[in-house]
């Protein structure tokens, strides 16, 4: 097993811009670039590996060649590879939407339901994003009001800054603002209920489907409760310091100012994708150089050094 540099699948959704491919550097013959999927063994996408002896294979392919040693004990214990992980460039804001939990979405969908983390890697002075409900509602109002197009009268919408972090538990309602680029961690998971999408027409010039009886059946109808903003402990190692962005059974996230050395070695598999900056990583019989958007599959055990000047988002099970 070895560290894998990984090729992410693009999406090229109606709200994306441009910086994904001029700023960060993927190449692709699509308009706009609205994600990049930097960590995914999902159906929707795909990462293919793009350093090593098993260049040209899928992340998928891979792991079932290595086993359950390359992801360990924790992630080896869901039925599914855990993590799904985006850098997501919201040019024009997204569509008002919910995400169900798991028993919800495994009766319902067939697949895991989405609780998922916002990193706030850049956006436009004045953006804000949706998070959540200014007051408690019952069903029915909520139902109503996403009928009637009244609903964002009652949503919290949040100014943000760079650096922000929002966490976003199943249920909650949220929605992307324009001007935000964000890294997202999440579940391996797809499904999404739209609960309103301003009118906007799709790309065949129609309105987008709303899931309004989904969302109405999943969503919690109240404020959040987790702190959001500039949170997250810091620690220091050598010139180097790490941010907790977030914490949960699921998945940990954290982002990595990286001045010099870090090492990385975990009983765990690691996601490392850069943000900003440039860095090397070594390994016993290997390196590989990382620029703005790379993203390295670290896997269980395997004991890797990053140097350089950078900003690396830092994610686990």
């Amino acid at each position: 097993m070895y560290p894998v540099l990984l090729k992410a699948p693009l999406k090229d959704y109606i709200w994306g811009g441009q910086r994904l491919k001029n700023e960060y550097g993927f190449e692709t013959d699509l308009e706009k670039v609205s994600e990049a999927w930097v960590l995914s063994c999902h159906k929707d996408g795909e990462c293919v590996i793009e350093n090593g002896e098993l260049s040209g294979k899928t992340l998928t392919e891979a792991l079932k060649i290595w086993g359950d040693a390359a992801i360990g004990e924790r992630a080896a214990k869901f039925p599914y590879f855990p993590l799904l992980i985006k850098l997501i460039d919201a040019c024009d804001r997204l569509s008002l939407q919910v995400h169900p939990d798991d028993e919800y979405a495994m009766r319902v969908e067939g697949e895991f339901g989405k609780t998922e983390m916002w990193y706030v890697v850049d956006c436009d002075e004045g953006a804000s994003l949706i998070y959540g409900l200014t007051k408690r509602i019952d069903k029915a109002e909520f139902e109503r009001r996403i009928r009637d197009n009244t609903i964002e009268e009652v949503c919290n919408f949040v100014p943000v800054k760079k650096g922000d972090v929002f966490f976003i538990p199943a249920g909650t309602l949220h929605a992307i603002g324009k001007g935000i680029l964000i890294a997202e961690v999440q579940q391996n998971s797809n499904t999404t209920y739209r609960v309103s999408d301003y009118g906007r027409l799709g790309a065949d010039g129609k309105p987008r489907a709303l899931h309004i009886d989904k969302a109405v059946d999943v969503t919690k109808t109240e404020p959040p409760t987790m702190p959001y903003g500039a949170v997250g402990n810091i620690l220091t190692y050598g010139d180097s310091e790490v941010r907790l962005l977030a914490e949960c059974p699921l998945f940990t996230a954290e982002a990595l100012n990286l001045s010099g050395e870090f090492t990385i070695q975990s009983d765990g598999f690691v996601s490392a994708v850069v943000l900003s900056g440039e860095a090397a990583a070594s390994w016993v019989g290997g390196s590989v150089e990382m620029k703005k958007g790379s993203s390295l599959f670290i896997p269980a055990g395997v004991k890797t050094v990053l140097s350089g000047r950078a900003e690396v988002l830092l994610s686990r099970v």
